[in-house]
This record gives structure tokens, C-alpha cells and sequence, in this order.
């Protein structure tokens, strides 16, 4: 398909009411139908008319897992660490698994695209692609130090951090930063002249157990900062986890309430 589609307003305000985690996959169908069909104007018809195809055939849609990542990629000013490598190592994980396998033998209805295994990867803490509702969500990261080159108490690193976390101590010429409010987004360390501010750690922040649907729930932060090689290991043991557990679709946030976060993460094993 080449050329941009144009949308009438209802048509517009129709697509606005799909689930957002499937939103974009159906306005490019829509637009390849109308397409097919000679049709460069998308009307509120078009719309109804692939939605309908759309929901018979969900289920052959289904691959039992979706990664989602933000827009890092693209040149984002905010980006803290890059995923693409973790991305293809978890896609490769993902696909091991045979999680639309194990969901046809859990799932006593048509699946769905909410019975997937939901893994989001963020390149910053300002985290667009939401890791915090998902089974695991993953937060670039990077944890700041105070390294041994003098500060000239500029203040540049005070007026960066977005978090107020940083402070300068004029009688020791030194910043402070206060690491319960930091974020680790690292922008302080960009912004730092004399590189007073150093990088101690880079990594990413894991999250799990997140979801939305009738009893939404914000995921659980493991404590630290990790390597790709400790991320590998902290989703296949959650996954384990979820395939021992999960009873017609359950998504890993109901286990969270009852399970001791131990019993997902090994941490004497990364």
C-alpha cells in the first residue's frame, strides 16, 4: 500500500474507541481493506466492516505473547539505554515457550488478545510503552555516582534532574543526590560539564505482575538494576511460574497477591 489514507472524522473517532493495545494493528488493517478495494478515503463504513472480520477471526490473530516497545528507537532525547538486542533475545525466548500452546490448553473460550503473555520494553524511566501494566515491564535505567572530578557548582545537574533529587553542598563542593527519588534516567550525567557525575551502574529496572482488565494492578519493581543475561532469567522464571499457575487465561499479576516475590525471582541464581 503506498500513499497516506484519508480518515473522516467519524471514522476517526470510531478507531478512537479500539483498545489501545490493539488500536494500531486495526487502523492498518482497515486501511489495507479500503485499500484493497480502491478506496482511499476511510469512512465509518469501512471501519465497521473490518472490525466485524477483525473480531470473527481474533483468535487466528492470537500468538500466545506480544512484546511492545516505545519509540527509543527513533531518536528519542530521553533515551537511556538501547533494547534492541534484548528485544530479539526475549522475542526468541517467547517463541521457546509455546505460550499460544499452553494457552489453547488452558483457555476454555475463543482466545483473546488479552490472554497473551504481555512483556514491554521502555528505553527511559519516562516509560511511553507503559511496562508498569504489563506481565513484565522493563525500565531502561542508569544509576549516577559522584566521581573525583571537582564540581564547580554550576548547577547545571539541579536544573536538569526533573526529580529535584539533586542538591548542591556549597562547603564540600559536592552534589548530593538523593537516590529515593531518583529515577536513574541518567540526563544528569548527559548534562554534568566538568563529569563530576559519573555512571556507577547501567542496566534496567524490572517490573512485574502488571495488568488492566476487571481488577487492574500496577506491576511490582524487583529491587536493583540488571543485565541482559539477569533479565533472560527473571522472565523464564516468571514464566514458569505463570504456566504452573495460571488457570483459563489468569493473567501473572493474580499470583503476585499470593506468592512471596521469591518465589519468582531467584535472586541467589543472577
Amino acid at each position: 500500500m503506498s500513499g497516506r489514507m484519508e480518515w473522516t472524522k467519524e471514522a476517526e473517532e470510531s478507531i478512537k474507541r479500539v483498545p489501545f493495545f490493539i488500536r494500531k494493528k486495526v487502523r492498518s488493517r482497515v486501511e489495507k481493506e479500503a485499500f484493497s478495494e480502491g478506496k482511499n478515503l476511510v469512512t465509518i463504513a469501512e471501519v465497521k466492516a473490518t472490525q466485524t472480520r477483525y473480531l470473527a477471526n481474533m483468535d487466528s490473530e492470537i500468538k500466545g505473547f506480544r512484546i511492545e516497545t516505545c519509540f527509543g528507537n527513533s531518536g528519542c532525547p530521553n533515551r537511556a539505554i538501547e533494547t534492541e538486542r534484548l528485544v530479539k533475545r526475549i522475542e526468541r525466548l517467547l517463541e521457546s515457550e509455546k505460550l499460544l500452546d499452553f494457552l489453547k490448553a488452558q483457555v476454555k473460550e475463543p482466545l483473546k488478545f488479552h490472554h497473551e503473555f504481555r512483556v514491554t520494553l521502555a528505553d527511559c524511566p519516562n516509560a511511553c510503552s507503559q511496562p508498569q501494566i504489563k506481565d513484565i515491564g522493563i525500565i531502561g535505567a542508569i544509576l549516577p555516582k559522584i566521581g573525583a572530578n571537582p564540581c564547580t557548582l554550576c548547577e547545571v545537574c539541579v536544573l536538569t534532574c526533573k526529580e529535584n533529587a539533586i542538591i548542591l553542598d556549597k562547603t564540600k563542593k559536592s552534589p548530593i543526590i538523593n537516590f529515593k527519588s531518583c529515577v536513574m534516567c541518567g540526563q544528569c550525567i548527559d548534562a554534568c560539564p566538568t563529569g563530576t557525575i559519573e555512571i556507577e551502574k547501567k542496566g534496567f529496572r524490572v517490573q512485574v505482575g502488571g495488568k488492566l482488565g476487571r481488577h487492574p494492578q500496577l506491576a511490582v519493581e524487583l529491587p536493583g538494576i540488571f543485565n541482559e543475561y539477569q533479565v533472560i532469567e527473571i522472565i523464564k522464571s516468571s514464566i514458569s511460574l505463570y504456566k504452573k499457575h495460571s488457570k483459563n487465561g489468569e493473567r501473572l499479576g493474580s499470583f503476585i497477591k499470593r506468592t512471596d516475590l521469591n518465589a519468582i525471582i531467584n535472586y541467589t541464581s543472577l
